[in-house]
């Protein structure tokens, strides 16, 4: 998508802290951090949001989440860590482009705010 801040970060039109790259996705550390850990995954296409998603995608996700244990990992994280997907406005979703928040090594509680 033209316009889309996560595609140009994809294609490296704007820079980001990278932490894994393939020709799938992209991981990079969120530029606001809410935890010690706190990195992005994204696919490099364009899918606006979980919503838009199929069962077509199932090998896409099944990579996003292998990557992200194994980053996990390689990161040091023991104790557990969150992945969140927002969806649409009221979800919370500031870019509309799918995207997984991973947040590590501090208490997250439950329910979020």
């Amino acid at each position: 998508m033209e316009d889309c801040l996560f595609c140009k970060i994809a294609a490296g039109e704007i820079p980001s802290n990278k932490l894994f790259e393939d020709d799938r996705i992209l991981a990079f550390y969120d530029i606001d951090p809410q935890a010690p850990v706190h990195f992005l995954v994204i696919p490099k296409q364009h899918i606006p949001s979980a919503a838009a998603l199929t069962e077509e995608n199932g090998p896409l996700l099944g990579h996003v989440f292998a990557t992200i244990s194994r980053l996990c990992k390689e990161l040091g994280v023991e104790n557990g860590y969150r992945v969140v997907s927002n969806v649409g406005q009221d979800g919370g979703q500031s870019v509309p482009h799918l995207h997984f928040h991973v947040l590590a090594k501090r208490s997250l509680a439950w329910p979020p705010g």
